[in-house]
């Protein structure tokens, strides 16, 4: 709460000339670089929990299956990973922000 209160008098006392605003590609990267990271450590988190159930399976087969689904499941987020700048630049195509 104090450093919300500290900014606010700094802001106050010493207005910028210009607030930042950004223009609608630049939101859209962001929004892309965002998405990746967010579903890259999604997909890592699942791939470490898939390998730990698998080591810790001591081969019963339910739990194997279930560390499969969860490896598959990180499968999967790697893919939307890679995906998302394509689906990001379609978006941008579609919008017309690309121009």
């Amino acid at each position: 709460m104090f450093v919300a209160l500290l900014t606010f008098a700094v802001l106050i006392s010493d207005p910028p000339s210009s607030w930042a605003v950004a223009d609608i590609p630049t939101v859209i990267t962001n929004l892309r670089n965002w998405i990746v990271g967010i579903l890259a450590g999604l997909a890592t988190l699942f791939l470490t929990f898939g390998g730990l159930r698998y080591l810790m399976a001591g081969g019963d087969p339910g739990e194997v299956e279930a560390a499969k689904r969860a490896l598959k499941a990180a499968a999967i987020g790697y893919g939307l990973a890679i995906l998302a700048p394509i689906l990001v630049t379609t978006l941008q195509g579609i919008v017309g922000a690309g121009e």
